[in-house]
């Protein structure tokens, strides 16, 4: 998914709002909503990144959309577009959307699914919904790849994570370890990327790497983080030195969430629209290199143009981490 039309995820932009972190270590972050497209656009609610907080672990971006009606937004219809720097991370909740990338996968993401895609050195794709898709349902997630690796071949991993059945909840873990289950998928640092669905009322308690942090994103209903709130749209942050996370359902409907970690991410970086980089530099040959048709390759079987770069702004790009 592009990050936005018209410039892209740059934390100086980004306008939610973090309430302060109660004694429980768990602080709430709030949505803004970004349009994706024209007159119909398809809005997304966008809780990273901002300006409290840039990433969670490597994470470093997470739209959340839907439950859309493609009769009234049309859908998702995204023309091939590049990245740079990243993982890009798609779980749908309902629906159906086809991926195709310039390496040459032809895939569709389906609901607990996942599509990960690297794009380290360059990548570009399209994803388009697909006409039996009624309603569009899903996060889009982007991962920052550390220095080390932030220039790596490019790669498409598609994996169906099994449930994990727990005494009032399921797991679906696809990337990382959570539950007793390992996602094969590899990844770049550590990190961890599940769905966990809650019974009416259930409590349960998860075992976790305490040099982790870790974010809640709730998709559907109310869910106590060790015992904060965190509401529908919103992402709980629970920083590192914690063996374990409880979650509450104190409704009387299931709850769904998206349990996201990762070790802290030192690094400083610089997000603008697609792209993940480290300098002014960095950004500026990459979005010369896409005008230009360079690097990114061509994604087949797409009937329309590539999007155009928007023009850098007039003052220098910096790179920025996460207020400690």
């Amino acid at each position: 998914m592009s990050g936005v039309d018209t410039g892209g995820a740059v934390p100086d932009e980004a306008t939610g709002g973090q309430e302060a972190a109660p004694e429980t270590g768990v602080s709430v972050l709030t949505p803004r909503d970004v349009p994706l497209g024209g007159p119909r656009a398809m809005t997304v609610r966008r809780t990273l990144p901002q300006r409290a907080r840039t990433t969670i672990g490597a994470w470093c971006f997470i739209d959340h959309y839907g439950p859309d009606d493609v009769t009234l937004t049309g859908g998702m219809d995204v023309a091939p577009h590049p990245h740079i720097g990243l993982q890009t991370v798609s779980w749908l909740f309902s629906g159906e959307i086809e991926h195709r990338d310039s390496l040459g996968s032809h895939a569709f993401v389906r609901p607990g699914e996942l599509n990960l895609m690297t794009g380290g050195h360059g990548i570009s794709h399209t994803e388009v919904s697909t006409p039996g898709t009624t309603v569009l349902h899903g996060v889009q997630l982007w991962v920052a790849l550390p220095g080390e690796h932030r220039d790596a071949a490019s790669d498409f991993r598609h994996h169906a994570p099994d449930p994990v059945h727990l005494d009032g909840a399921v797991v679906r873990v696809f990337l990382g370890t959570l539950a007793g289950d390992t996602s094969p998928v590899p990844a770049f640092s550590p990190l961890l990327g599940a769905e966990i669905v809650l019974e009416p009322g259930a409590t349960t308690t998860l075992a976790t790497d305490r040099s982790f942090e870790h974010g809640l994103l709730v998709d559907v209903g109310s869910v106590r983080m060790n015992g904060t709130p965190v509401r529908g749209a919103e992402l709980g942050h629970l920083g590192p030195g914690h063996d374990e996370v409880t979650l509450t359902n104190e409704t009387d409907a299931p709850a769904r969430a998206v349990l996201v970690g990762g070790t802290p991410f030192e690094e400083r970086i610089i997000m603008w629209w697609n792209f993940v980089g480290r300098t002014h530099e960095d950004i500026s040959r990459a979005r010369e290199d896409w005008e230009h048709g360079t690097r990114f390759g061509v994604v087949e079987g797409y009937d329309g143009d590539p999007i155009p770069a928007p023009q850098l702004p007039t003052t220098r790009l910096k790179p920025r981490g996460l207020p400690r």
